[in-house]
């Protein structure tokens, strides 16, 4: 079984918590990253794309013999290991948007960004995307890479069959608040018996919970996952198991993708990056795919960063080669490469990214997902987001793969929360 990108998140989010880099030392005695011509660049596999990197190391190889690593396994575990142990620290070292709130409060372990020259760059990139980057003292720890706007991927037969508007601008149009897509998976369900809109309530749960300007915690250092932002978000799941619309299958699992194959599970909420998951993991659904825009407005979900460590002993030529790397032609060829959806919006005119995909019957999708990467709410980024975030996850995925009553699973979601929150020193 292949394990989505999605996937790979979700899996990784229970360990990263809002654990901090605290312990570290403030920079290193020795230099530990390049050493004379060296310069060391650690990623994981598909955090950027692999025609970029090989260019920048024939780019710049009269001057630095840049080694491009890729580490596997829990990449942040192994960074914070590296960085602790002060030995061998790369020079540049990506950081995972997932992870990037558990890095702010430890700026100083990296190199501001702003002192290198970022501000000229800003406006070349999506202005909330540039901001997740940035400490609470205004310091930048890490340049954008990709982000991850969501959209709403839907079979265009079925929803045809289905009597449901099946037109990518149609779809957006018609199905445009929640209570119309609810009503929408309600008739395909009526008309196919035995399908469902949409996979599992996390979809909902946290795709409404991303598509506000707030999260778990705010700037305070106090929880706000009882209010009632998040109290919305968890009413509307519960009501989309409540009117049938989601299945109770797992994501990622066989069978999962066996009913997407099968036309069953025609539709799915998900980033830019699923693009790759549906080819790869569907196959024989080649062109059946069309995308539209997500209900209300996009939602992002992942996207990642370049930052400089302490450890660099050539930090200005450290942020020539990134500035080079995500500039809005590169982070084109890393949309081609590896599906990194570019944070420069000037990428999206551009020619690679212009083509027709067959898999998603000859559809254009940067006409959805480049509008929609703009439109993303800007929401605060706290370090305790993810470790306060994940009783609510879980409880609501028991809702509706184990049909838990939801206001137990309510109440106990709240309980762990509390619990957890004062033991990270987060008020309640």
């Amino acid at each position: 079984m292949r394990l989505s990108r999605r996937g790979l998140l979700r899996a990784g989010l229970a360990g990263t918590a809002a654990t901090t880099l605290g312990g570290l030392a403030t920079g290193c005695a020795v230099p530990t990253g390049s050493t004379g011509r060296n310069m060391v660049l650690w990623y994981w596999d598909g955090g950027l794309g692999d025609t970029v990197v090989k260019k920048a190391k024939a780019r710049y190889g009269d001057s630095v013999d840049l080694q491009a690593i890729k580490i596997g396994g829990y990449y942040r575990s192994k960074l914070m290991t590296t960085m602790t142990g002060r030995s061998h620290i790369p020079d540049i070292a990506g950081l995972k948007g997932e992870d990037m709130a558990s890095y702010l409060p430890n700026a100083d372990q990296f190199v501001d960004l702003r002192t290198l020259g970022a501000e000229r760059y800003r406006s070349n990139y999506l202005a909330w995307k540039w901001d997740q980057g940035v400490a609470d003292d205004g310091s930048m720890v890490g340049f954008p890479i990709d982000c991850g706007p969501v959209a709403h991927y839907y079979q265009y037969g079925v929803f045809r069959k289905a009597g449901l508007p099946y037109d990518p601008d149609d779809v957006s149009a018609e199905l445009n608040t929640w209570e119309k897509f609810f009503t929408a998976g309600e008739r395909l369900k009526k008309r196919i018996p035995g399908t469902y809109l949409l996979s599992d309530v996390n979809m909902v749960f946290e795709n409404v919970v991303q598509q506000g300007d707030r999260r778990y915690v705010d700037k305070d250092r106090h929880f706000i996952g009882d209010e009632q932002h998040v109290r919305d978000a968890w009413a509307l799941a519960v009501e989309a198991k409540r009117r049938g619309i989601v299945s109770d299958l797992v994501a990622g699992t066989p069978d999962q993708l066996s009913a997407v194959q099968d036309g069953k599970l025609p539709s799915q909420l998900n980033a830019s990056w699923a693009t790759n998951d549906i080819k790869s993991g569907v196959p024989r659904t080649k062109g059946r795919w069309r995308v539209a825009q997500m209900p209300v407005r996009p939602s992002n979900n992942g996207g990642s960063f370049l930052a400089v460590t302490k450890a660099c002993r050539e930090p200005e030529r450290a942020f020539q080669i990134i500035t080079w790397l995500l500039d809005a032609a590169n982070q084109a060829q890393g949309f081609v490469d590896a599906g990194l959806f570019p944070s420069t919006p000037a990428s999206y005119t551009l020619g690679a990214l212009r083509e027709p995909d067959p898999f998603f019957g000859g559809q254009v999708t940067m006409d959805v997902f480049g509008p929609a990467a703009q439109r993303v709410e800007v929401a605060y980024n706290s370090p305790f987001d993810v470790a306060l975030g994940q009783p609510l996850k879980d409880e609501i995925k028991n809702v509706g793969v184990l049909g838990k009553d939801p206001r137990k699973a309510w109440n106990d979601a709240m309980r762990k929360c509390r619990r957890i929150a004062t033991h990270l020193g987060v008020s309640h």
